[in-house]
C-alpha cells in the first residue's frame, strides 16, 4: 500500500476485512464472538510500553509482547488478530496497547488491521504516550498548552475518571521529583478539540493545570471515535515512578474492561524484629557498633544497649489503634531471660506487658536467642568468612542446635501463654539460607529442622533473595525488605550518624562504601544530625517503602524493636506511609495487611499460576456474560471481574472474589464436577457487544497516519532515578542497610584486616549474640526503563 492518504487507507482496511477478519464474522452471523483474555503488547522500546507489560505481569494478566525493533516479528493482520473457532469468530487479544497512537510508517496495512479489529471486536486501545493533536482528539499543545518537564507537577483525576477506571484515588496524582538535576518526565497538555466528527468524543480523564493559563491540560483521556476506543497518555514514565504507579491499575482496568486475569493488592506489612531482646547500639565516636563484627579489635561489647520499656510497649498498642494498623511481633523469649539475669529479677515487666496486649499484635518466633545459624563465622577479618574444618569443609551449625533455638521460643510462649503460629519462622539475620558470598548455599541441617517443627514458611532477607523458594520440601521463604531503620540506633541522633557514615563520600568524612558501587548513591554532604533524620531521612524511606506498597508487592518490611524504643524512630516513616498512601487512595482500596503465612500463600499461588502461563497452560475467553479458564489441576486462578460477578458451578452459584479498588479480584478455583473454572458477569457491567460489524463500519475506523514518532524521553524517564540512598529498586547498587547487606566497616576497621577474635566451639555461632553479621547481595539487576534520548 504504502499511501498516506485517507481514502486509500479506508479502502484497504475494506479489503482486508472482505478477505480475513469479516469473512470470519460473516460465517458466524448472529453468533457473539469469542474474545480470548490476552493483552497485545506493541512495544518500541521504550519506558512507557515496558511499564504497562510490568504492570501486567506483575498482576498475573496474559500478553503477548511484539518489538518493532525485531526483524523477525511477526506481521499484524487479520489473521494475526482473530479467526473463527468452531464456527464462532475469535479475537485473539481483549487490548492492544500501542507505543503511540499510530506507531507504523504511513499508510501501514498493519495500523489498517488494528483499527478493523478493534471495531469489529469492541476492543480497546492504549496509546503507551503520544503527544496531544488533532487525531487524538486534542488540540496542539499551545494557546493554552504546554511542552516539557512535568517534575514536581500535581495531577487531578477528573470527575469522569473517577467515575470511571480511577475510582480508586481520592483524586491526586503527584508527579515525582528526586533530583532536581535531572529531568524525570515530560508531557503534552492540551485541552480537547471543540469540535469533533460526529458521534466522536474527547474525555479527559486525568488533568494538569496549564501553566500560564486558567485552563487545564488532559493528561489521560478517553478518545471515542469511528467505533472505536483509545485511552491517549501524553505524558511519559517508568515502571517505578509513583504517578505511574497510582495509574497502573486503572489503566489495565480500563483497557481490559474490568474483566481479566489477575489482580492487583497495595500490601504492606511491618515486622519488629528482636522483641525482647536488647539491641547493640551504634557508636558515633567509633563509627561502628561494638559488639558487631564491624568494629575495630579490641572494642568492648557495649554497655548500654537499647531495648523497648513499658512505656515503649504500651505506645505501641496505642499507636496501632490510632493508625488502624497491625505490626508484627517478632520475638525471642530467649532476650527476656537474658535481661533478668542481667538484672537480678523473677519478672520481665515489658513482657508481662505485650503478654496482655498480646491480641493486638501477630506473633511470629524469631528463635529463643537470636544465635546465627549457618556456618560458624569467624568474625577476626571483614567482612567475617566461614570456618574451614582441617579438610577444608564449612563447618555448619548443628541440627540439634538449630532445632533447639525453634523449639525452645516456642516452649517460652507456651509457658507464658503467648498465642502464634508455629507454621510461621524468622532466624536471626535470616541465617541458615544462603548469604553470599561466605555462604552459597543453605545450613545442610536448616531444611531438616524447620520440618521437625512444622515451620511452612521462613523469611528471607529480599535484598539478598527478592524470590520465594523452597527450603528442603516442606518450607518455602516468605522474603522480606529491610528498611532503612537501622537496628543499632535508638535516637534520631545515632540513626542520622550511622546514616552520614553509610552515604557519604570520604572526603565528606564518610566511610566511602556509597563510592564502591557506580550505581550507589552518596548523599552530596553530610545530614544535620539533630535534623537531618525528620528532615530527610523520614521522607525518603518514607517514600522508597511506598514505591513497594504501590508495587502489587506481597514483601513485607522489617525492623527492630530497638526502632520503637527511646526516640521511637520508625513511627514517623510508618505514619508518613500510611497518611500517604490513605490521602492518595479511596476508602475501597485500603492497604493489605496479611500474616507471614497468608504472605507466603499468596507468593505460592503466583509462582504456579506464572508457571501455568509461561507454559502455555491456561485458556480463558469471554462470550457475552460468560467467562471462562482453565488451568492445569491444582492452580488456582486469579482474576479480577466487575461487581456482581458470581462463579457458576455445576448446579446454581456461589461468590466470587472480594470487593478491592472497585471490583471483584481473587483466587478461584473450579467447582464439583467441573474441570475449568466459569464466572458469570452481571448484564449491567459485561461489556458492550459489538456493534453491527460491517465492512463499512471497520473501513471508517482507520486513523491518519502518524508522522514521525518525535516524542521527548527524558534520560531521567528512560533510567530510573533513585529516590536518594538506600533506593536499591531502580539501580543496582547493593543494600547499605546494617545486618541486612554488606557490612560497613568501623573508623579503624578497614574490610579486609583483623577486626577481633572469633570464639565459641565448633557447630556454634561464633557472631555476638545480639550483633549482626552480614552478606552480600546475590544477584543485582539492572533497572533500566527502555530506550534512552529523543525518538
Amino acid at each position: 500500500m504504502g499511501r498516506a492518504t485517507r481514502r486509500v487507507a479506508a479502502c484497504a482496511a475494506a479489503v482486508l476485512l472482505a478477505g480475513g477478519l469479516q469473512s470470519s464474522l460473516a460465517q458466524a452471523a448472529g453468533t457473539t464472538p469469542r474474545i480470548d483474555l490476552t493483552v497485545l503488547v506493541i512495544s518500541d522500546g521504550g519506558p512507557a510500553t515496558a511499564a504497562i507489560a510490568a504492570e501486567l505481569k506483575s498482576q498475573g494478566t496474559p500478553y503477548k509482547l511484539v518489538d518493532l525493533n525485531d526483524a523477525n516479528r511477526p506481521v499484524i493482520d487479520a489473521a494475526f488478530l482473530s479467526d473463527t473457532l468452531n464456527g464462532q469468530p475469535r479475537g485473539k487479544y481483549q487490548g492492544i496497547v500501542l507505543p503511540n497512537d499510530n506507531p507504523f510508517a504511513a499508510g501501514s496495512a498493519e495500523m489498517t488491521a488494528i483499527a478493523a479489529y478493534e471495531a469489529a471486536f469492541n476492543v480497546r486501545q492504549v496509546d503507551a504516550y503520544t503527544y496531544a493533536r488533532p487525531e487524538v482528539g486534542l488540540n496542539w499543545a499551545v494557546n493554552p498548552g504546554y511542552m516539557g518537564t512535568l517534575d514536581g507537577f500535581q495531577g487531578q483525576v477528573s470527575t469522569a475518571g473517577l467515575a470511571g477506571p480511577f475510582g480508586y484515588l481520592k483524586g491526586a496524582v503527584p508527579f515525582e521529583d528526586n533530583d532536581p538535576n535531572v529531568s524525570e518526565s515530560y508531557g503534552y497538555l492540551a485541552t480537547p478539540l471543540a469540535t469533533l466528527p460526529a458521534g466522536s468524543s474527547f474525555t479527559p480523564l486525568v488533568e494538569v493545570p496549564i501553566p500560564g493559563s486558567t485552563a487545564k491540560g488532559s493528561l489521560v483521556g478517553e478518545y471515542e471515535h469511528a467505533g472505536r476506543k483509545e485511552l491517549v497518555v501524553t505524558f511519559v514514565y517508568n515502571q517505578y515512578q509513583q504517578q505511574y504507579r497510582l495509574l497502573a491499575r486503572g489503566i489495565v482496568d480500563w483497557i481490559t474492561q474490568g474483566v481479566h486475569l489477575g489482580y492487583d493488592r497495595n500490601y504492606f506489612a511491618a515486622h519488629v524484629d528482636d522483641v525482647f531482646l536488647a539491641d547493640d547500639r551504634w557508636d558515633t565516636v567509633l563509627k561502628c557498633t561494638p559488639g558487631d563484627v564491624t568494629c575495630p579489635p579490641g572494642t568492648p561489647e557495649t554497655a548500654n544497649p537499647i531495648r523497648m520499656s513499658v512505656a515503649d510497649a504500651q505506645y505501641a498498642k496505642q499507636w496501632q489503634a490510632a493508625n488502624n494498623f497491625t505490626m508484627d511481633m517478632v520475638f525471642n523469649g530467649g532476650g527476656s531471660e537474658d535481661w533478668k539475669a542481667d538484672h537480678q529479677v523473677t519478672t520481665d515487666p515489658v513482657v508481662d506487658q505485650m503478654v496482655t496486649d498480646q491480641n493486638s499484635y501477630r506473633w511470629i518466633n524469631h528463635t529463643y536467642t537470636h544465635p546465627y545459624l549457618g556456618c560458624l563465622q569467624d568474625v577476626s577479618v571483614v567482612p567475617w568468612k566461614c570456618t574451614k574444618d582441617a579438610s577444608g569443609n564449612t563447618v555448619w551449625v548443628d541440627q540439634a542446635t538449630i532445632t533447639s533455638q525453634i523449639k525452645n521460643n516456642l516452649d517460652w510462649a507456651t509457658a507464658r501463654g503467648l498465642r502464634l503460629d508455629k507454621s510461621e519462622l524468622v532466624t536471626g539475620e535470616h541465617s541458615g539460607l544462603l548469604t553470599a558470598p561466605q555462604e552459597t548455599s543453605d545450613n545442610p541441617y536448616l531444611a531438616p529442622s524447620l520440618a521437625a517443627n512444622g515451620v511452612k514458611w521462613t523469611a528471607s532477607d529480599a535484598s539478598r533473595e527478592p524470590a520465594q523458594r523452597a527450603v528442603g520440601s516442606s518450607t518455602l521463604t516468605v522474603p522480606r525488605y529491610p528498611m532503612n531503620v537501622f537496628y543499632n540506633a535508638g535516637t534520631a541522633k545515632e540513626e542520622a550518624d550511622e546514616y552520614n557514615w553509610i552515604y557519604t563520600s570520604k572526603a565528606n568524612g564518610g566511610s566511602g562504601v556509597c563510592e564502591n558501587n557506580a550505581n550507589s548513591t552518596c548523599l552530596p554532604a553530610p545530614l544535620d544530625v539533630n535534623t537531618g533524620y525528620q528532615s530527610y531521612i523520614v521522607p525518603l524511606e518514607a517514600r522508597i517503602d511506598l514505591g513497594h506498597v504501590l508495587n502489587n508487592d506481597p514483601r513485607p518490611h522489617f525492623i527492630h524493636q530497638s526502632n520503637l524504643a527511646e526516640d521511637r524512630i520508625v513511627y514517623p516513616v510508618l505514619e508518613k506511609i500510611l497518611s500517604t498512601y490513605r490521602s492518595l487512595h479511596a476508602d475501597s482500596t485500603p492497604i493489605v495487611n496479611l500474616a507471614q503465612k497468608d504472605l507466603g500463600v499468596e507468593f505460592q499461588r503466583r509462582a504456579a499460576w506464572n508457571a501455568a502461563l509461561a507454559s502455555g497452560h491456561v485458556t480463558a475467553y469471554r462470550t457475552g456474560d460468560t467467562v471462562m479458564v482453565s488451568a492445569p489441576a491444582g492452580v488456582q486462578v486469579q482474576a479480577t471481574m466487575p461487581t456482581g460477578t458470581v462463579q457458576q458451578l455445576a448446579i446454581g452459584t456461589t461468590g466470587f472474589g472480594t470487593a478491592y479498588a472497585g471490583s471483584l479480584s481473587g483466587w478461584v478455583k473450579p467447582g464439583q464436577l467441573q474441570s475449568g473454572v466459569q464466572l458469570k458477569l452481571p448484564a449491567a457491567a459485561a461489556p458492550a457487544a459489538p456493534a453491527a460489524v460491517s465492512p463499512g463500519v471497520a473501513a471508517k475506523s482507520v486513523t491518519a497516519p502518524a508522522p514521525a514518532d518525535t516524542k521527548v524521553v527524558p534520560q531521567g524517564t528512560a533510567d530510573a532515578v533513585p529516590a536518594g540512598p538506600g533506593d536499591t529498586d531502580r539501580t543496582d547498587a547493593p543494600t547499605l542497610v546494617p545486618g541486612s547487606g554488606a557490612p560497613v566497616a568501623g573508623k579503624n576497621a578497614a574490610p579486609g584486616t583483623t577486626a577481633g577474635a572469633a570464639t565459641g566451639t565448633a557447630g556454634k555461632a561464633t557472631t555476638p549474640q545480639k550483633g549482626k553479621a552480614s552478606g552480600g547481595k546475590a544477584d543485582p539487576a539492572r533497572k533500566t526503563a527502555g530506550k534512552t534520548g529523543t525518538r
